[in-house]
């Protein structure tokens, strides 16, 4: 604890700081999300204490991010769909989801792959950070302009045939279940469907609509009504919170100009009395957990998010562990980053039941508790508690912020968190590929598949396709690398090793030479295959050099076994040099050593070797 302690001005100020600059951040992620700005907030105060106190970087400080908060709005929108649009009888699914998530970031950093996160291919990373603020900006395109699908009277009437259609299903589906024969009795059917009232099939119609105006592509939808139905006062307090925040970063930094925005904007709408639109009620009082996550728990609702809750648990340990190394570099210090995910874990899972939204370590909040004096964990957990105290006093203040000014500080954010440096070296990086007549660089091609699968399809799908992208290019260009180095030829005109200058002169027709020069794994087992044919009929020997083949994966073991299959049908006697322990180790498994080759053909230096092939090739 003394530890904890050392720096107690600078870790109050710096966490206070932190948690001011994180207010209106928390806010507009939870209404992005969809679970509304308290959700945020919740989320923020919870994982920025308890990623703290358990995690493995003193400086950091966590709470909603931008990438967490776009797949989780994707994950909330599919949940919600699922559920006929009842937020409330979608949330114990959510937030088991998102409890999920962070049960498996502790089991993450518990097996220690936290040393691992780091070689995500910055392609993959570029293409979804890019992607995510796409995404965020053109979803805040709708409540800028003060458009939401679900109030377009026109635009929901559309839907009542669906609606209708929904309502049917589910009248039948639950007739079904209480083994009611439809066909048998379908009077009873009749009487359900007459007690449907207009209000629920207008509550089904809205849900269809925001359903049909989500995300990207929806708001591509609809943009053309939003368009003709722009409400000025809306637009006008989103483009003033953007001028504000640009504007007031000229003037000084010192204060955060998101939060001068947010206090700026929600006094002129308030002072003024202007007919705006306010955010969800933020709910007063100490959050209070959501018990439903275990006595309705229920494993069939959760098995399809599994692979999300995985992401998600992915992508706030990188989120998390790219902060650290900043944070690394600002204070010249080294983070642990299994703790660290045990520690993020460990955050998210609380705040999940307590219906936060997850997060990550965020790098403009780190990197303003740090140059506010912020040196031990202590100033995270400041940042947890100073929120906390603000939603207890302010919360009912804070109800009244404007829609419209948090879809305008989201709209800066999407602009902040695009990758430009990956963007800006798209034209000067190498074109390693081919797609038909055109070259192209591989990387491009992995940063806009990510980019473009993100943005218009899924985030989830998007980096694990990336992912198999660039692994597949990676092993294509080291397979390339190994080929163009292993070259089979006889002595006489092999460039020789230096240790092969001396080798008789009239042995160098009949003795052939393989040198491998690096690991004989999937990826080069192709070219290796060809040994065998390459070697003409006059050969008696063949040499291996194996003093540079580190490892041998299964795929490259079996293609050894075939080529000195071969080689023996043709009465070809194969001699090892140099073999290192893994691959000895690997042929010995499954009989090549000494099955093919016996130890005696197996020599330490190409000198034992020549004096070998001296005294048995006549």
């Amino acid at each position: 604890m003394k530890n904890l302690f050392s720096n107690l001005k600078g870790d109050l100020f710096g966490g206070i700081t932190a948690g001011i600059v994180a207010l209106p951040l928390a806010l507009a992620f939870g209404v992005s999300s969809g679970l509304g700005p308290s959700a945020g907030l919740y989320g923020a105060i919870f994982i920025a204490f308890f990623a703290a106190l358990f995690g493995g970087t003193d400086t950091q400080i966590s709470g909603p991010t931008a990438p967490m908060t776009a797949v989780s709005m994707v994950v909330i929108a599919s949940i919600i769909a699922a559920n006929d649009g009842d937020v409330n009888k979608a949330l114990p699914t959510i937030l088991t989801v998102f409890l999920l998530a962070g049960l498996l970031q502790i089991g993450l950093g518990a097996i220690g792959l936290g040393k691992y996160i780091k070689y995500i291919p910055y392609p993959v990373v570029s293409g979804f950070m890019t992607a995510i603020g796409v995404i965020i900006l053109i979803t805040q395109i709708l409540p800028s302009v003060g458009y939401y699908a679900k109030e377009d009277a026109q635009f929901v009437e559309q839907f009542k045939p669906q609606a209708e259609e929904i309502i049917l299903e589910n009248i039948l589906k639950e007739e079904a279940g209480e083994g009611i024969l439809v066909l048998e009795d379908f009077r009873e059917t009749i009487k359900r469907a007459e007690a449907t009232t207009q209000a629920d099939i207008l509550k089904e119609s809205k849900t269809l609509a925001g359903k049909e105006a989500s995300g990207v592509l929806g708001t591509f939808k609809v943009l053309p009504r939003a368009l003709k139905n722009i409400n000025w006062l809306e637009l006008a307090l989103a483009l003033a919170t953007i001028f504000i925040i640009y504007g007031f970063k000229r003037i000084t930094t010192a204060v955060p100009s998101t939060l001068v925005a947010l206090v700026v904007m929600t006094g002129i709408a308030l002072g003024f009395s202007l007919d705006y639109r306010p955010i969800e009620e933020i709910p007063g009082g100490f959050p209070l957990p959501n018990m439903e996550i275990f006595t309705n728990f229920s494993f069939g609702s959760v098995t399809p998010y599994i692979f999300t809750a995985l992401t998600l648990a992915l992508l706030g340990a990188i989120d998390s562990l790219l902060t650290s190394v900043v944070a690394d570099n600002m204070t010249k210090t080294k983070h642990k980053p299994n703790k660290e995910l045990i520690g993020q874990g460990i955050g998210n899972s609380i705040a999940a039941v307590f219906g936060g939204i997850p997060g990550a370590g965020a790098t403009i909040r780190t990197v303003v508790n740090i140059n506010s004096g912020g040196k031990t964990k202590l100033s995270g957990m400041v940042a947890g508690i100073m929120l906390l105290v603000i939603l207890l006093g302010l919360g009912p203040i804070a109800s009244k912020i404007p829609a419209a000014v948090l879809a305008g500080i989201l709209i800066t954010v999407g602009i902040g968190v695009m990758d430009y440096k990956g963007l800006k070296a798209i034209p000067n990086l190498p074109r390693d590929a081919k797609i038909g007549p055109f070259k192209v660089s591989s990387e491009v091609i992995v940063m806009i598949v990510v980019l473009v699968l993100s943005t218009f399809w899924n985030l989830v799908y998007a980096v694990g396709i990336g992912l198999v992208i660039a692994s597949l290019m990676f092993m294509k260009k080291i397979g390339d690398v190994a080929a163009s180095r292993s070259d089979v030829k006889s002595l006489k005109k092999e460039k020789n090793w230096s240790d092969e200058k001396n080798f008789p002169e009239e042995l160098k027709e009949r003795v052939f030479i393989k040198h491998i020069k690096g690991p004989l794994f999937f990826g080069t087992t192709s070219d290796f295959h060809s040994l065998a044919q390459q070697i003409p009929a006059a050969a008696s020997t063949v040499v291996i050099r194996l003093g540079r083949m580190q490892y041998m994966d299964q795929s490259g073991l079996y293609a050894m076994e075939d080529v000195l299959q071969e080689l023996n049908k043709k009465d070809i006697k194969v001699l090892f040099v140099g073999l290192l322990d893994q691959p000895k180790y690997m042929m010995e498994r499954i009989d090549i050593i000494p099955g093919l080759i016996s130890e005696e053909f197996i020599f330490s230096t190409f000198d034992e070797c020549t004096q070998w092939i001296k005294e048995n090739e006549k």
